[in-house]
């Protein structure tokens, strides 16, 4: 997606060479145009997969999921990351650890969003080491759903995570495929 890959020229910030920030359009100030055109790359990507449900993690994936919800037709759920009063009952739970953060989290889905009829596409903001998008499968083995694939906005693909994916057999599309964050400079794989 050469948008995507424009902005995190522009406006991307290398932290280190593990970490990208892009707080200024994806996971603080969002930029609602380019999050409808991942939207609608995601839902042209993943047509015809059958996707009734889109499933993501609060708050950074909520943006490009719920454009993605948008042009698909399709709900979009959230898997939580905090104790609720009215989100406590029959639920889905997984243990996920964020690289960014450096702690774990508990993430919990209701029971009754997911049922083994769903057939789900996971979309999140980055994967590095694959921690969330594991964490979000086993909320989605836990409902006895099909998963459709994984999207994902950006790749750190010098990091474990898609080898993880692929050979566990998942079907991964990156917008933007990041090779190195070395020097200060992002250099993409395609």
């Amino acid at each position: 997606m050469d948008a995507l890959k424009q902005k995190i020229r522009e406006e991307g910030i290398v932290l280190s060479e593990q970490v990208l920030k892009v707080d200024a359009f994806l996971n603080h100030q969002i930029d609602p145009v380019l999050m409808q055109q991942i939207g609608h790359e995601f839902a042209r990507r993943f047509a015809g997969q059958g996707v009734s449900k889109i499933v993501t993690i609060e708050a950074s994936g909520i943006a490009p999921a719920v454009m993605a919800g948008l042009e698909l037709g399709v709900p979009v759920i959230f898997a939580r990351k905090y104790q609720s009063l009215t989100l406590k009952d029959d639920l889905l739970t997984s243990k996920v650890f964020s690289f960014t953060k450096q702690t774990e989290s508990t993430i919990a889905i209701s029971a009754k969003h997911l049922n083994a009829d769903d057939q789900v596409l996971l979309i999140d903001d980055f994967l590095a080491n694959g921690h969330a998008a594991r964490a979000l499968i086993d909320l989605i083995g836990q409902a006895g759903a099909s998963i459709a694939g994984v999207g994902v906005v950006i790749e750190k693909s010098f990091q474990a995570g898609r080898a993880d994916l692929d050979a566990r057999g998942y079907r991964v599309e990156s917008l933007a495929r990041i090779a190195s964050l070395a020097g200060g400079a992002v250099s993409f794989l395609e």
